[in-house]
């Protein structure tokens, strides 16, 4: 069913709209709003990272907002793709600097001070547009091409904004944002069979014995539970081997993607402590736990900052 918002957002912005063009700064506000209103952390994540940072990452989130909703709040897969193309053409009007949606009109000043290619926001609308074409997939293999478009330019991005780009960051981050996606997946098992959708592989719902019937009428059989256990336990191998990233990145980023991996890990915990019966409740990470982990990663962080500290004195010293 269309988010009514949402529809509303599209009716002022849309193609069919004729709004004045935004300014730098309205158009910044606007994205700030956005995020707020959206992304639950925001507040957390613009907290971590340093202040001159906190407009791009905003800039950055709405976009991904707009595609995401422009995929998944319109109720017809024909106009999703409709709409996606009319965004994927103001992309490339923002880097022909032409700009006139305000989330395009403040993302250019990010692209332009960060170097960023088209390549990871293009990569995200095939992913949104395969959305509306691919319901299912037949094997890991294919579902790890889909996050290659779906989560993996998330963190290219992140890493341009930390100016870390490298090819060797690059394969850690994709291992990282590959394994989130995965665990989001295996969370919302029951939500997205509700609109159609069924991530989990045809290849190892037939090796476990898991039929598309199991999973409409909610029942999770010994055979779905054994699934989602392998399931969940490849999507921790990916985010356990994306980890020394987080040492090769700017500092100032190095929090924010230690509390993403680890919230990535807990997701996994949360399925596994519902015995992988994801179908009568979906697995979730309270407030508490969240903060745990916030207050767990920061510890880490100042702790192993002190540490380098020390060292480096002891050095000083003893030269």
């Amino acid at each position: 069913m269309p988010d009514s918002q949402f529809e509303r957002q599209l009716e002022k912005f849309g193609p069919d709209s004729a709004h004045e063009p935004y300014s730098l700064a309205a158009a910044t506000d606007y994205c700030q709003q956005l995020t707020k209103s959206h992304y639950e952390n925001f507040t957390v994540a613009s907290w971590l990272l340093p202040r001159e940072l906190r407009p791009h990452f905003a800039h950055i989130y709405a976009y991904c907002r707009w595609s995401d909703d422009l995929a998944d709040e319109v109720g017809d897969d024909q106009r999703s793709l409709e709409l996606l193309a009319w965004w994927r053409a103001e992309l490339a009007a923002c880097y022909a600097g032409k700009a006139r949606h305000p989330v395009f009109v403040a993302l250019g000043e990010t692209i332009h001070q960060f170097q960023i290619p088209i390549d990871p926001f293009a990569n995200l609308l095939t992913a949104f547009e395969q959305d509306q074409r691919a319901k299912r997939y037949a094997s890991h293999q294919q579902l790890l091409h889909y996050c290659e478009n779906s989560a993996n330019p998330v963190g290219h991005l992140v890493l341009y904004l930390g100016r870390s780009f490298r090819p060797e960051t690059r394969e850690l981050s994709d291992s990282i944002c590959t394994g989130l996606q995965l665990a989001n997946f295996w969370q919302d098992v029951r939500r997205d069979w509700e609109i159609g959708r069924i991530y989990l592989p045809q290849e190892h719902r037939q090796n476990f014995g898991v039929t598309e019937a199991m999973i409409a009428a909610d029942r999770a059989t010994p055979e779905f539970r054994q699934l989602l256990e392998f399931e969940v336990e490849r999507a921790e191998s990916y985010l356990k081997r994306g980890r020394p990233l987080i040492g090769m990145i700017a500092p100032a980023l190095r929090l924010d993607v230690e509390l993403f991996l680890a919230g990535g890990l807990a997701i996994c915990q949360a399925i596994r402590r519902q015995k992988f019966d994801v179908l009568q409740s979906r697995p979730t990470v309270g407030k508490w736990r969240k903060l745990q982990l916030l207050l767990g990663c920061w510890t880490r962080r100042r702790f192993s900052r002190s540490a380098a500290s020390s060292a480096a004195a002891g050095q000083e010293a003893a030269v």
